[in-house]
């Protein structure tokens, strides 16, 4: 079977090629001309990348120098149609570590190689994908039903593991259909900030993504798409919500208590209790919408409503329009509502910063999706592109240097001069408006919090006449206003809250009871701790995806943690189900040394600077206890193996 990352054998006339490689990142076509030449001399001449940076495909190359590698390009491509596009021989293992290194033009670490190796899949393996169980096997695990909870990326992932390894689940979902964050959040302007290209699963790349950030509707269809290919539709019970999941000692099982409910999420007809011998939690971080208590909130008289909770019904158009909150989605709401409204105030707690990114709202070119369709591993090599720069690079800038002597400018010189270049594009944006550039400019350190990305588009909103940003602290609202605490009145006749979510309350409003009746809510109060951000002390057969400690905000995406935890937990099903074993916990102090150094790096990092206040990474103490602050290759490497050691066995 041909490898299916090898490229669609294709006709297409020379002329059409010829438009298609006007379109295409020229560094990533190089390497695919070398999958179908076999020729590494083509990467070891003049003719290479000349630097990297996020989001940026082409490795700033001189227009002479892609208009040179086009040209060849089309003869390499047209000898390659007309001998009936083969699959392209296997390269060795150091001829794609040099690839790696030639493509983001620096070192790739050893350490980086073997996971690269397994998500690039050159070999058309999925890497994480379970063995399929034979004989006693097969027969024990077709006993050990499993009940995930949630269906967004990571409970779908879930379910494709265990229908692999031969372990029967049933996801329960609390929303009408599949996606999670991309069922929920169908604000105008939603989309990810992760690039498509890499924001979906290894296994299952897409060559019909419209934009290269798309939005939501685009998004929640592709795992639309995913749940159907892969026949998991079937094992989701839709419109139910897990209300408690308590341990049973004596049967080794969970007792899952599951309440039906309707599109709004109210409860409808009678509980049920589902027997599991494993339960997975997919549930994320970012889960449930967080509305503060605001003196007068009831008392207004017009429509309001949460960005995760979009009330399509009430028109925006014309009306003042009050938005309380700028951060990740106030940033996307503001420039997709500010045209039809007839007056915007954007109530904005602090200042975020944001990076330049041109391709934000950009449109995937046909050329582009020709490439991925159609050439031999154009389309691995674009993820690797699209990955690296995002693979703890934001690590070397968050890093505290305490020597610094300016800790609220900046934490280090990389930290500082992050700040620089994310200032330079701000005001370039804004223009000569010193009170506007005075509300933009954060005044924390670069990094400090989650990072934006934009294309000017936010930026440029605020400088609307019709758009105006407000700095002061909300005192209370009013049946036609919103109050300030300086005692200006803001008229409005709608508000949008765009205020976050509860994402130190980990796993709520759901209650987990472990071994002796403790309750893991309060357990954990507001400093949850997991093993590998998947296991927990006291809690058999519990696992978590997106876990404490595994929230990014340095790198990578949560789809590739997720397949991270997915492995890990397959292997943890193995050793218990193959293993005959009852149950497994793990150890105390495996779980106590996980934490201890999770801390221990986390107040190292930019993100624990008392400076940096409203965080929603913070917990009321200022503590952190839900991001990751180690390296990605190093969780990769973590989970890629269960050490037994770690565990207890029953």
């Amino acid at each position: 079977m041909r490898n299916p990352h090898a490229g669609v054998p294709f006709d297409t006339p020379d002329d059409q090629i010829a438009a298609a490689l006007r379109d295409v990142s020229i560094p990533t076509l190089m390497l695919s001309m070398l999958h179908m030449t076999g020729d590494a001399d083509l990467i070891r001449g003049e003719l290479r990348p000349a630097g990297l940076f996020l989001n940026e495909v082409q490795g700033f190359m001189p227009e002479e120098d892609k208009d040179a590698v086009r040209a060849r390009a089309l003869e390499v491509i047209k000898d390659y149609r007309d001998r009936g596009c083969p699959e392209p021989e296997p390269l060795s293992e150091e001829l794609v570590h040099e690839m790696m290194e030639w493509l983001v033009v620096e070192d790739v670490g050893v350490e980086y190689v073997p996971m690269m190796l397994a998500d690039l899949e050159l070999d058309g393996r999925d890497h994480d994908r379970p063995a399929p169980p034979a004989g006693p096997a097969a027969d024990a695990r077709a006993e050990f039903p499993v009940v995930v909870v949630g269906c967004g990326q990571s409970g779908l992932l879930a379910g494709i593991r265990l229908q692999e390894a031969g372990i029967p689940f049933t996801i329960v979902e609390k929303n009408p259909g599949v996606g999670g964050t991309w069922w929920e959040n169908r604000y105008p302007g939603a989309r990810v900030d992760v690039g498509n290209h890499f924001y979906c699963f290894s296994f299952e790349p897409s060559d019909r993504w419209t934009e290269f950030f798309a939005q939501q509707p685009e998004l929640q269809a592709y795992f639309q798409g995913v749940m159907e290919k892969f026949g998991i539709e079937a094992h989701v019970r839709f419109r139910t919500e897990v209300v408690s999941a308590t341990w049973d000692e004596p049967s080794a099982t969970w007792a899952v208590i599951t309440q039906p409910v309707d599109d709004d999420g109210n409860p409808v007809g009678d509980p049920e209790t589902l027997t599991a011998r494993a339960v997975i939690t997919a549930v994320g971080q970012l889960n449930r919408p967080k509305v503060p208590d605001v003196a007068g909130r009831e008392d207004f008289a017009g429509p309001q409503f949460h960005t995760a909770r979009w009330d399509d019904t009430v028109e925006l158009t014309g009306k003042r329009v009050a938005m309380i909150g700028a951060g990740a989605t106030g940033f996307q709401v503001a420039p997709a509502i500010c045209e039809r409204v007839e007056h915007l105030t954007v109530f904005q707690r602090s200042a975020q910063w944001m990076f330049p990114n041109p391709n934000y709202h950009e449109k995937v070119g046909p050329g582009v999706q020709w490439a991925l369709r159609h050439l031999p591993f154009y389309g691995r090599w674009y993820r690797f592109l699209l990955f690296w720069p995002g693979c703890d690079k934001g690590l070397e800038p968050a890093r505290v240097d305490p020597d610094f002597p300016d800790q609220q400018r900046a934490v280090s010189e990389i930290s500082d001069g992050a700040r620089a270049i994310f200032t330079d594009w701000i005001v370039s944006q804004i223009g000569d408006d010193p009170d506007l550039i005075a509300k933009v400019v954060p005044d924390y350190p670069a990094t400090g919090k989650r990072t934006l990305q934009d294309n000017g588009s936010w930026l440029r909103t605020l400088t609307r006449d019709d758009v105006e940003l407000i700095r002061a602290g909300i005192d209370h609202i009013e049946a036609d206003a919103v109050v300030t605490v300086d005692g200006e009145r803001h008229p409005c006749d709608v508000i949008i809250w765009a205020t976050g979510f509860h994402h130190a309350r980990t796993l709520w409003p759901m209650e987990v009871v472990g071994r002796d009746g403790v309750v893991l809510s309060e357990l954990w109060g507001e400093r949850p701790a997991a093993y590998l951000g998947i296991t927990v002390s006291g809690f058999p057969n519990l696992f978590l995806t997106y876990g404490p400690g595994t929230h990014l905000a340095h790198g990578a995406s949560l789809i590739f943690n997720s397949e991270c935890q997915m492995h890990y937990i397959d292997r943890c099903l193995a050793a218990l189900i193959d293993g005959g074993h009852r149950s497994m916990e793990v150890r105390p102090e495996r779980l106590a040394d996980w934490h201890r150094r999770h801390q221990e790096e986390m107040s190292k990092l930019v993100w624990s600077q008392p400076s940096i206040e409203h965080s929603y990474y913070k917990n009321s103490a200022g503590e952190i206890h839900t991001v990751m602050p180690f390296r990605v290759v190093d969780y990769w490497t973590w989970t890629r193996d269960l050490d037994p050691g770690d565990y207890t066995f029953d």
